[in-house]
């Protein structure tokens, strides 16, 4: 069974750039047919997904975020890594990571969530 495990910098302040990493167990990211997604949940809203890399290394990023999020993998470690440049406060969110067979939908495994908090 997939796990995944969220880590990230907690309060940061608006224009600079976080990295959030998700740590992978129980299989490669390099399996075939293995999306890793990446998802945020604003306060009161629903969930946004943000991005996946595929198991090839292709990435997909939505269209609004696409000119400051960036999504990268080391397969070494196992682990996937979301960057989002010039955060701005509307960037607060619990941040999840996400894993299964084909593009994200919610029958994939999600981690348990990292607070980001974008505030001077």
């Amino acid at each position: 069974q997939v796990q995944l495990v969220e880590s990230g910098p907690g309060l940061v302040k608006p224009s600079q750039t976080i990295s959030l990493t998700c740590t992978v167990s129980g299989g490669a990211i390099t399996a075939n047919n293995y999306h890793w997604s990446w998802l945020r949940r604003p306060p009161g809203q629903e969930l946004e997904w943000i991005g996946t890399i595929r198991s090839t290394g292709t990435t997909y990023i939505k269209i609004s975020l696409n000119t400051r999020a960036s999504i990268s993998r080391d397969a070494a470690k196992n682990q996937f890594t979301l960057r989002l440049t010039s955060v701005i406060p509307e960037d607060t969110a619990v941040y999840f990571c996400a894993g299964g067979i084909g593009p994200w939908n919610n029958q994939h495994r999600l981690g348990h969530g990292t607070q980001v908090t974008v505030s001077s």
